[in-house]
């Protein structure tokens, strides 16, 4: 897994905060032109209202000399003996004179009106970009602040980050180290075997029609041959979660392990137990099983060793492992995953002595 300098972080960090001042400073840039234009749409609305009540007034005004006007070209028509012929051709004038004023005045009062309707929407959307933009000002303000005044702490929630994500990518591989150890052990194993004994049962069947006594023979080889399986398998299952490290706890189960292991490749193996000998708590002494388990897997592969000891120091907030061997060649570190109330370190040495510890503190 590729890893990350952590003073490249601190100049992404340092460039991610000059973007945001950036951003800052645009976001209020558009803050002011809102500002400006709701100003400037205040005054045109003010203006265009003044404009929209006067022609209103003025429409009222001109409607009522229509009336008026009709009402005198009425009076001419009706008693057009009593009036000249240039008295009610003005009659007729006045009334066309003031009908084609009022239309323009109710086309300017629609026009006013529409005018005013938009600006009043105009209005509306600056007064919310106004709001948000205020907003993002105050919350880029806070982000500055927090990535300036804790730059350390964001660093270390980085780097804490990168160890948990190569921390995780670990743990998969080793997951996926196992379940291929798993699967390779079991085909080659139990599979091949139960393949086997499915073959010499069918054997069985057809000689127990023909041959009695050779069928007996085949079915007694083919029981020691089952007990073998069963044993082989009980091996795989203690290797993957042993049932004595939760019944009986993680000394026994180390007893367990080195008398298998006394069996597999004829070694003197022993444990030794150092202060008050007590239970953990369950990822504790799985935790430390796994450590033991891999150094013994180790020993046995690589140390050439004819004889093997763990010594288990149990104190107050300590517990100490020590797997000791007379084996040869330079030893490796078998496991370092942290501090604190995790295991603190496998170390390898040339003298022979493989260690591990856990705080339980």
């Amino acid at each position: 897994m590729q890893t990350l300098d952590i003073k490249i972080l601190d100049e992404i960090i340092k460039q991610t905060i000059a973007a945001v001042e950036t951003g800052k400073s645009q976001i209020f840039e558009i803050y002011e032109a809102a500002r400006t234009e709701m100003e400037n749409v205040k005054r045109d609305l003010d203006r265009v209202k003044r404009e929209a009540a006067n022609i209103i007034q003025k429409v009222d005004e001109l409607e009522k000399q229509e009336r008026r006007a009709r009402l005198r070209l009425s009076d001419v028509s009706r008693n057009f003996k009593t009036f000249t012929e240039e008295e009610m051709r003005q009659a007729y004038q006045e009334v066309e004179n003031v009908r084609i004023a009022l239309a323009v005045s109710r086309e300017q009062e629609r026009s006013l009106r529409m005018q005013r309707d938009n600006l009043e929407v105009r209005l509306k959307t600056l007064k919310d970009t106004l709001e948000r933009a205020e907003g993002l000002v105050s919350k880029v303000g806070a982000a500055l602040g927090f990535l300036g005044d804790h730059m350390e702490t964001v660093l270390s929630h980085i780097e804490s980050f990168q160890q948990r994500q190569e921390l995780a990518s670990r743990i998969i591989k080793a997951q996926e180290e196992e379940r291929r150890r798993v699967a390779r052990e079991i085909h080659d194993g139990p599979a091949q075997a139960m393949a086997n004994v499915v073959f010499r049962a069918e054997v069985c069947e057809r000689l127990m029609g023909t041959d009695v006594d050779k069928s007996k023979k085949e079915l007694k080889e083919l029981q020691a041959q089952i007990r073998a399986v069963l044993k082989e398998t009980r091996q795989i299952i203690f290797g993957l979660r042993p049932m004595t490290l939760d019944d009986l706890g993680l000394v026994p189960t180390i007893r367990r392990l080195l008398n298998t292991m006394q069996e597999r490749i004829q070694i003197d193996a022993d444990v030794r137990v150092m202060g008050e000998e007590r239970r953990l708590e369950s990822h504790y002494e799985v935790g430390l099983f796994r450590i033991i388990q891999e150094a013994l897997n180790n020993v046995e592969k690589h140390a050439k060793a004819n004889r093997v000891m763990v010594k288990m120091d149990f104190r107050k907030d300590l517990v100490l492992a020590v797997i000791e061997d007379n084996g040869q060649g330079k030893l490796r570190p078998y496991g370092d995953t942290g501090t604190d109330r995790s295991f603190r370190r496998g170390r390898g040495s040339q003298d022979g002595k493989r260690t591990g510890d856990q705080g339980l503190d």
